[in-house]
């Protein structure tokens, strides 16, 4: 294994959409806390979204809208495996949870969630009138030479590297879950709620250039990093897509993401200006908390030299 081996980042996909929204918020073309019925409220799903009338779209992407995720839902996890290859729209990948109870009210608690990130999604392609991927390509890929980040819109995917997940998997997948560069199902579901493959090199510069400053104008980033707390760890906030907790080495701010076969997390430590990420070919025996330890680890040999 390699820096440039491509593996499916999972969640860490969040921090491109975010940094293409907050792109159309600098250019006036959407704003923070504009209401989402503003732009779906005469879609005919629309009211059978959870709390849609008091959402924003600042509660999308910190995940305070109250909505859960479609992917846990019993009918989604039969409908993957009933149909591996079915490339979904996102008013589909909706339909698994409209009706359904909030699991809050709105603005009120935290529960993370890609539903979210699949209407802002939504969002970006309904304000310019393009496909996510396009305006992704157009607005950070090329621009900042992200060479080895692509869509994982579809099974065959150059350069992944095989990758392993558990028995008995929700999504009912083999424990080779890629191989010779083909996952088992379309992954093109996970769209904005992830939906890249990338190499650890390429996701450390990401982290370098978003919180470093290379990105987004300073108020865009400030909104970024304005976090809320969570309902996971008292000492942990998160933004717009941003992980935020402490290290020895100050705060430090990123995401983490799961694909199954995959575990994948990036990290900038603020107080330094470096950059780390790592991503595993396995999420068996390895967890969240294990890659933390590792990229401190590796921030602390660097910042040694």
């Amino acid at each position: 294994m390699t820096p440039r081996d491509r593996m499916l980042l999972g969640s860490i996909g969040k921090t491109y959409v975010t940094a293409v929204m907050l792109k159309l918020v600098e250019e006036g073309r959407v704003e923070l806390d504009s209401k989402i019925s503003r732009l779906f409220g005469h879609d005919e799903w629309f009211p059978r979204l959870p709390n849609a009338h008091g959402i924003t779209l600042r509660m999308l992407m910190n995940h305070t809208s109250g909505i859960s995720r479609y992917i846990y839902t019993p009918e989604f996890q039969a409908a993957i495996k009933g149909q591996p290859h079915k490339i979904w729209r996102p008013e589909e990948l909706l339909s698994f949870i409209l009706d359904a109870k909030p699991l809050f009210p709105v603005g009120q608690g935290w529960s993370y969630s890609d539903t979210n990130y699949i209407l802002v999604g939504m969002i970006i392609e309904r304000v310019t009138g393009r496909t996510y991927y396009e305006e992704l390509t157009d607005r950070i890929l090329m621009p900042f030479k992200l060479v080895d980040t692509s869509p994982s819109d579809r099974a065959d995917l150059e350069g992944l590297v095989d990758g392993y997940t558990s028995e008995g998997n929700i999504l009912g997948l083999p424990v080779e879950v890629a191989r010779h560069g083909r996952y088992a199902i379309n992954p093109q579901f996970e769209w904005t709620g992830g939906g890249l493959v990338t190499t650890s090199l390429d996701l450390a510069r990401w982290a370098k250039l978003l919180y470093g400053g290379e990105v987004l104008k300073p108020e865009s980033l400030r909104q970024m990093l304005d976090g809320v707390e969570t309902a996971r760890d008292s000492d942990r906030k998160y933004g717009l897509a941003t992980m935020m907790r402490p290290s020895v080495h100050g705060p430090v701010v990123g995401h983490a993401g799961y694909m199954p076969g995959y575990l994948s997390m990036m990290a900038y430590y603020l107080n330094h200006d470096l950059a780390t990420a790592i991503q595993v070919n396995t999420d068996v025996g390895v967890d969240l908390p294990a890659l933390e330890k590792v990229l401190d680890d590796v921030a602390e040999e660097l910042l040694r030299r």
